[in-house]
């Protein structure tokens, strides 16, 4: 019996160990009915544990630093716009104008109007490529923060 009750306290506080400084250190916690130490450190870790039942959310699971920012992704240019352009530039050009240099010309104006289309749409795709959602988990903390303290309050602890 005896050794039954070290062994479960022993866990208790291995468990505790294994908390980083963190995931206690927004609360102040005061034993207002008397609570040991001992007392008081068995009931934050059932309420830790019924917290995070509570929110889906588990502060030991937290990054402890902030996440490393994201590569963008890898951006498909589009290619080819000033090719396309001065090959129907050239050929309405050699139409429209029924010789060499109206060809040239027109192969110049279509190659200059293809490579600002072409930017325009690589701007547009780089852009979009930008705007990436963020996950958040703050939702889920706050709840987190709610239950813990509640469950702390119900058993006779003052928290801020």
């Amino acid at each position: 019996m005896i050794m039954k009750n070290i062994l479960g306290k022993l866990i208790v506080l291995a468990s505790l160990a294994l908390f980083s400084y963190s995931s206690w250190a927004d609360f102040i916690i005061f034993p207002a009915k008397g609570q040991s130490d001992q007392q008081m450190e068995q009931d934050k870790f059932f309420c830790y544990d019924w917290a995070k039942k509570q929110s889906g959310f588990d502060p030991m699971k937290m990054e402890s630093t902030p996440p490393a920012p994201q590569a963008p992704a890898k951006v498909e240019k589009k290619s080819g716009g000033v090719v396309k352009g001065a090959v129907g530039g050239g050929v309405f050009g050699a139409i429209a104008g029924d010789s060499s240099k109206a060809a040239k010309r027109g192969a110049v104006a279509g190659g200059i109007l293809g490579a600002v289309k072409q930017n325009r749409t690589n701007s547009q795709i780089e852009q979009q490529a930008k705007v990436l959602p963020k996950p958040s988990n703050q939702g889920q903390k706050d709840t987190y923060k709610r239950a813990y303290t509640a469950c702390l309050e119900g058993k006779g602890y003052t928290v801020k």
